[in-house]
């Protein structure tokens, strides 16, 4: 019985630990978002707006990019819930969207990714 109750206890554990956010993990996952975005201290708009302070900022309001008007029309906060629902299938969450991007499906992928997105502030620098 006591096997079986610690047994049960490491599962817990590392479920846990697997559900993490890893910013690391997050950055090797933002390799598939480069194309078309760019995060950091000089980050420019590319064919996606820079993502630098996504973390509570409004959608379609990133100076000198031309968004979807459904983007601007949204009215969506980005946070780690709307980021979660948009990255799996951007065009479910925002239709008319220009972002054809198949979507991360990988919930731990997700996971990482927005903890490495949501570290940068909106100049680019890291939160501390």
């Amino acid at each position: 019985m006591i096997r079986l109750l610690v047994t049960a206890a490491m599962l817990a554990i590392s479920a846990r630990a697997a559900a993490a956010q890893d910013v690391a993990r997050g950055e090797i996952v933002f390799h598939q978002c480069m194309i078309c975005h760019a995060i950091g201290t000089d980050a420019q708009n590319k064919i996606g707006p820079e993502l630098n302070g996504l973390d509570g900022r409004r959608s379609g309001t990133v100076a000198n990019y031309t968004y979807s008007d459904a983007n601007k029309n949204s009215g969506d906060v980005w946070n780690e819930t709307t980021f979660k629902e948009y990255i799996v299938n951007p065009q479910a969450k925002i239709p008319g969207t220009k972002m054809t991007f198949a979507g991360i499906k990988d919930p731990q992928q997700v996971n990482d990714l927005w903890a490495y997105i949501k570290q940068f502030n909106a100049d680019g620098s890291i939160k501390n």
